[in-house]
């Protein structure tokens, strides 16, 4: 096995093109994405969509246990400390170039399957979600857990969040509630499960077919294709679904204390919304603060623009306390007992928010291509 983080391949099919393969190869570290396979992945997939000869793109992962299981913060950590509140030329490259693929991903004129097979956490959501077409199987577990390192749903999840059913992309964003591939696709963060095991076969299909190069008619080619593997994965109950009014019930309102007064308040038989609900407890008060803000921020802006947003509140992240913080206990130390400051949410500030979400580069936006 090559120590390439990142392997390619093209399969041919049967008339006469090809179908690229990308995979994240860093099985060890749960395929955690990092600048290098960001630096990777960003050519050779803009090279595949002016290519004719590529009909699509399937982008899955190396292992058994995860598709990609967030980004990888450990070098982003060292910086935090090194730069504190001041500009961090890490950090802009870090977040620039992965919102920009992750863009790409979602306006990619091309049939693009994501394959998101076990572990698909915050970063590794981003790389999915923006696929024409995302598999799930039997074990995937998808979540966005940033609350707990001191950040906030970013890589568009301000934007997909906001699009899910009811109130539920709120909760999540709050909760790093974990979800199946039932809730995955309730949730429209996959389009279809299939048990990991048929994988040959779909790629086997893939390879039969004969690709017109019209984007549209090759969607609906590889969705037709995906379709009758459906049938071999378990199927699974959705839990967002079955607590779906619950859900919205204790995230109504406009009100973040009075949201996290009931979540708080939460007593339930259920465990995983008890969970749900200790995390929220647990979890970093700027993040939540932030996560709404952007929340009720986003609701008419296009995706280019909340790639915007977002990339200015990334850096704020970097620039205030609670990121670095949450990164040590969770992945450094180890001991899962971060000091948040602030300490509740009540003592967050409105200012502090803004602060968070100011422009921190002179000039154009760094994103400012994003169209």
């Amino acid at each position: 096995m090559t120590d390439a983080v990142v392997l390619f391949d093209e399969i041919s099919t049967a008339g006469g093109q090809r179908f690229g393969i990308a995979t994240l190869n860093t099985p060890a570290s749960l395929n955690a994405l990092s600048v290098d396979m960001v630096r990777l992945l960003t050519p050779r997939l803009r090279a595949w969509a002016k290519d004719a000869g590529i009909a699509g793109v399937m982008l899955q992962a190396a292992g058994e246990k995860a598709f990609c299981a967030g980004g990888d913060l450990r070098q982003l950590y060292a910086t935090l400390g090194q730069y504190g509140a001041e500009r961090n030329p890490y950090a802009e490259s870090f977040f620039g170039e992965e919102y920009e693929l992750d863009y790409l991903i979602h306006t990619y004129p091309k049939p693009f399957l994501c394959w998101g097979h076990g572990i698909v956490m915050g970063g590794g959501i981003g790389l999915m979600a923006g696929a024409s077409h995302r598999v799930v199987t039997e074990k995937s577990r998808l979540a966005m857990p940033e609350i707990n390192i001191g950040l906030y749903p970013d890589v568009a999840g301000s934007w997909f969040l906001r699009r899910m059913p009811g109130r539920v992309g709120l909760f999540l964003a709050f909760t790093a509630a974990p979800l199946n591939a039932a809730d995955a696709i309730f949730c429209g963060l996959a389009d279809v499960c299939i048990a990991h095991e048929h994988k040959s076969q779909v790629l086997d299909a893939i390879a039969r077919v004969h690709w017109q190069g019209d984007a549209q008619a090759d969607r609906a080619t590889l969705s037709r294709l995906l379709e009758p593997h459906a049938a071999s994965a378990e199927p699974q109950r959705s839990v967002v679904r079955a607590h779906f009014d619950t859900i919205n019930a204790l995230m109504a309102g406009d009100d973040l204390l009075a949201i996290a007064q009931r979540l708080r308040a939460l007593h339930s038989d259920d465990a995983w919304l008890q969970t749900a609900a200790a995390t929220f407890v647990k979890g970093s008060p700027s993040s939540a603060a932030l996560a709404f803000a952007l929340w009720q921020r986003v609701h008419h802006m296009s995706l280019a623009e909340v790639f915007r947003l977002e990339y200015w509140a990334s850096l704020g992240a970097c620039a205030h306390a609670d990121f670095r913080e949450g990164i040590r206990a969770l992945l450094i130390e180890k001991d899962r007992n971060p000091r948040w400051n602030p300490a509740t949410l009540e003592e967050v500030t409105r200012e502090f928010i803004d602060d968070h979400l100011r422009p921190r580069t002179p000039g154009p936006h760094p994103l400012a291509a994003l169209t």
